[in-house]
């Protein structure tokens, strides 16, 4: 039997480059040998924002980047948390199950307070790894793709399957967290994070001339101010976009830019070159999703269905053991 994934994204609607670099290409690598549920954390947008008005249009747009950068929903289903109600119902048990302080510990947790200046944070927000928990072990995840930054979450979901199999009975495995290959991609302005939010991102559905004036506007090294000066790839995020999408010419842009031949501008319009050819492919098949409304809507029917059947066995298993049922 094969091992399960369970992986997912808060809605955002289009998604940009770093998303795919750093997790949807590993989910498509993941798809033959593992069972994979691609989870749609409407809830979990409620943490840091009540504005729900955009959700289901910025989950279709989503779903759309998902399927045509190459996630088989036939294969791992797609689906809605507030769909499935049983996500709510054992993160219900789970909060039982850790205390207030292991919560307020979590550094991730904090980064978020401190980055997006929440002054008083809620209930919901403090227990947001109690709910991936329960996203994680109602499918009884073994992995989760995530960043570095999430490990301290998979570790929570750990201890609480551990708590729960103690003190009831055996049911959740512990999952683990399975890093991406790639380090995340920095925005177009120099930061760490590629964000839509920061208006430093890429997207993945941007044209061929949208991807060119976004990187024309990119930072590089400050000290390479002229053609002839000579760079430091190793500063220049340019260089990092090269790595991915132009390896075969790694070193020679590396060797040219150090001696001044390479100018910031034609090294910035052959990497625009190289992304948007990377990214063609997607782009059309996007298009033809796009008009196709009624299909993205019957694919996520689709894999609720299944994910609710999945779901109803693992809190029927939990209520038995827990003598609730």
């Amino acid at each position: 039997m094969k091992k399960i994934v369970l992986s997912g994204m808060r809605p955002t609607g289009k998604l940009h480059i770093g998303h795919y670099v750093g997790a949807l290409e590993n989910w498509i690598q993941l798809q033959d040998e593992f069972q994979n549920y691609h989870l749609i954390a409407d809830y979990h947008v409620l943490t840091t924002s009540l504005d729900t008005s955009r959700i289901y249009q910025d989950t279709i747009d989503m779903i759309i980047d998902w399927i045509a950068s190459g996630i088989d929903p036939q294969k791992s289903p797609i689906f809605r948390q507030s769909q499935i109600k049983q996500h709510a119902e054992l993160h219900l048990i789970f909060s039982m199950l850790i205390t207030s302080a292991r919560l307020e510990r979590n550094p991730t947790v904090k980064d978020q307070v401190r980055d997006l200046n929440i002054e008083n944070i809620t209930y919901g927000h403090l227990g947001y790894p109690v709910l991936q928990a329960a996203d994680i072990l109602l499918y009884k995840g073994n992995y989760v793709p995530v960043g570095e930054d999430q490990v301290p979450h998979i570790e929570i979901a750990r201890e609480i399957a551990r708590r729960f199999n103690m003190t009831w009975g055996e049911v959740f495995p512990e999952p683990e967290p399975k890093l991406t290959n790639f380090a995340r991609l920095p925005g177009l302005d120099g930061n760490a994070k590629m964000s839509k939010s920061l208006n430093n991102a890429l997207l993945i559905s941007d044209n061929d001339e949208e991807i060119k004036n976004k990187l024309r506007k990119a930072v590089t090294d400050p000290q390479k101010i002229r053609k002839n000066d000579p760079g430091r790839p190793e500063v220049c995020l340019v260089f990092t976009y090269h790595k991915k999408f132009n390896p075969r010419e790694i070193e020679t842009i590396e060797k040219d830019c150090r001696s001044g031949v390479l100018g910031c501008v034609s090294c910035k319009l052959n990497c625009s070159e190289k992304i948007s050819d990377f990214f063609k492919p997607i782009r059309e098949k996007r298009f033809s999703l796009e008009t196709n409304p009624n299909l993205i809507k019957e694919i996520l029917l689709d894999g609720e269905k299944r994910a609710r059947t999945k779901a109803e066995e693992t809190m029927s298993e939990v209520r038995e053991k827990m003598k609730f049922g």
